[in-house]
């Protein structure tokens, strides 16, 4: 059976993890589909935006699958960490929007796979956490780093150290999560959210993605410079022109991406 899934609305790609007997856990093999996944995604012109969620009620994705980890050598440990980093970073580098659907538990390689979406929205039934020191391990698919990033110091120590999920209420007060919404309204506010991102000027998508990526690991001069570059880069985009013609006409701009 495939372990994930994947299905077009329009220009809105949804990739669902789909292994629902193991609650969605990342194993080798799902970390490699969707590596592949986003690779086919990026390069696709008819994809404008990708919804990622996980299959059945009960999680998004619960953590990495602990019964392959249990047998591993500290190499191939180490390796296991890598496979995973490599893959969310391709997901947090993508140059399309993606969106987590966070319809469930999110533990451990499920909470850093729906950080290193661009964006996450949560039912309200939602849990998320990263209990990996309860396993006698620690986070290894980038927690420490992006929680760091999100959610500040305090709030990363408490969660990596203590190992309880918080709910998602939680998870926005601390800005791990953008939204929270009732769980019968998750799937159509998120594919609302991305019908309007799919429908929004791509190469400007693109532009803001990469100021952030970038501006965000960097000195403010150089996150500066590096957005005024991309600001002037936008004036030899038909999307720019048109965007500008449309307001001016008081019309609705239909962006091309080019």
């Amino acid at each position: 059976d495939p372990v994930l899934l994947t299905a077009d609305h329009g220009a809105v790609r949804v990739l669902t993890v789909h292994r629902p007997d193991k609650l969605n856990a990342l194993n080798a093999a799902t970390l490699d589909a969707l590596h592949q996944a986003f690779d086919t995604a990026a390069s696709d012109p008819g994809v404008r935006a990708i919804v990622l969620t996980g299959s059945g009620p009960k999680a998004f994705v619960a953590g990495a699958d602990i019964a392959e980890m249990n047998a591993l050598s500290p190499v191939e440990g180490r390796d296991f960490s890598l496979r995973g980093q490599r893959m969310m970073r391709r997901v947090e580098k993508m140059p399309k929007p993606v969106i987590a659907m966070v319809n469930g538990f999110a533990l451990g390689g499920g909470l850093e796979l729906a950080m290193s979406c661009h964006l996450r929205i949560a039912s309200d039934t939602a849990k998320v956490g990263q209990p990996e020191i309860n396993l006698g391990l620690i986070p290894g698919f980038g927690g420490t780093q992006r929680l760091l990033r999100l959610a500040g110091r305090a709030a990363t120590l408490e969660l990596c150290l203590a190992g309880a999920p918080i709910d998602a209420a939680r998870a926005m007060q601390l800005g791990i999560v953008n939204r929270v919404v009732p769980a019968a309204e998750l799937e159509a506010q998120t594919m609302a959210l991305a019908d309007q991102l799919a429908n929004a000027a791509p190469l400007a998508l693109r532009g803001i993605l990469d100021c952030i990526n970038v501006g965000g690991e960097c000195g403010i001069e150089e996150g500066l410079e590096y957005e005024s570059a991309q600001f002037g880069l936008m004036f030899s985009t038909q999307d720019m022109r048109e965007g500008t013609s449309a307001f001016l006409e008081r019309r609705k701009p239909a962006f091309a991406g080019r």
